[in-house]
């Protein structure tokens, strides 16, 4: 009788299931987000120096698979604001004859923003010979609007049963604004790709906040004469809900 208690007491405990955390993992997912970085450099292929982005817009993701490790998603994003700074060039004249003066203009955005100095010499109308150095810097700043959307993007949220999750993701697009960027002989149009790590905190299954750093870049793609590109590093703050 003793056996065959403990033969069925064993059998029972064996079949019983214990509950597992739930994933915190949406199936549909909306976000709002805003997107800063106040500088740019030679990151990955772009050129172009000291470029500032801003970003406001939305995302909608669609759960495509989730597991114990990962929730795959298809992330879509589109920015009716994206603003980007060129810095523009300052000239600084120091003439030396005829008359010793100093005077400083602004000019279109250079590419890149190290000091370089030259000296010019020339006779102009009237027999007046002009000399003196001229230094170019970058001063001042000039901001351009406009929209984007990147509707290639992929995000993997890893551990999706914690409440806190990190994540990475991808995404590739288009930018469009109202004057060539960011430099003339570039384009008005650009492609966009860009990629990011974070961290989501979900303050229940349906909604979370989430902070990102993203490498993001800007080029033409060679569709305009002149195509230095742009990448900058770009802190990213969401909040998100669906269900």
């Amino acid at each position: 009788m003793v056996l065959l208690f403990v033969a069925a007491f064993a059998r029972g405990a064996a079949g019983q299931e214990f509950p597992r955390a739930p994933y915190f993992a949406r199936v549909n997912t909306f976000g709002f987000f805003a997107g800063f970085s106040n500088d740019s450099s030679h990151i990955l292929v772009g050129l172009a120096e000291q470029r500032k982005l801003l970003n406001i817009g939305f995302s909608y993701d669609r759960r495509l698979h989730v597991g114990n490790v990962v929730n795959w998603q298809y992330d879509l994003e589109a920015m009716p604001v994206a603003l980007e700074s060129d810095p523009l060039a300052r000239i600084v004249v120091q003439q030396s004859a005829p008359d010793a003066e100093s005077y400083t203009y602004y000019a279109a955005p250079p590419i890149t923003c190290g000091a370089e100095s030259s000296e010019y010499s020339g006779e102009e109308a009237g027999g007046s010979t002009y000399t003196g150095t001229e230094t170019v810097t970058c001063g001042g700043r000039r901001w351009t609007y406009g929209e984007a959307i990147s509707p290639l993007g992929l995000d993997w949220n890893f551990l999706p049963r914690r409440r806190t999750q990190p994540y990475f993701d991808v995404h590739g697009g288009s930018m469009f604004t109202s004057r060539v960027i960011p430099i003339a002989g570039a384009a008005a149009k650009n492609f966009t790709f860009d990629g990011g790590v974070g961290l989501e905190w979900f303050l229940s299954p349906a909604r979370s906040l989430r902070a990102e750093f993203r490498l993001h870049h800007i080029s033409n793609a060679d569709t305009a004469n002149l195509n230095p590109g742009i990448d900058n590093g770009m802190f990213l703050v969401s909040y998100c809900f669906g269900r």
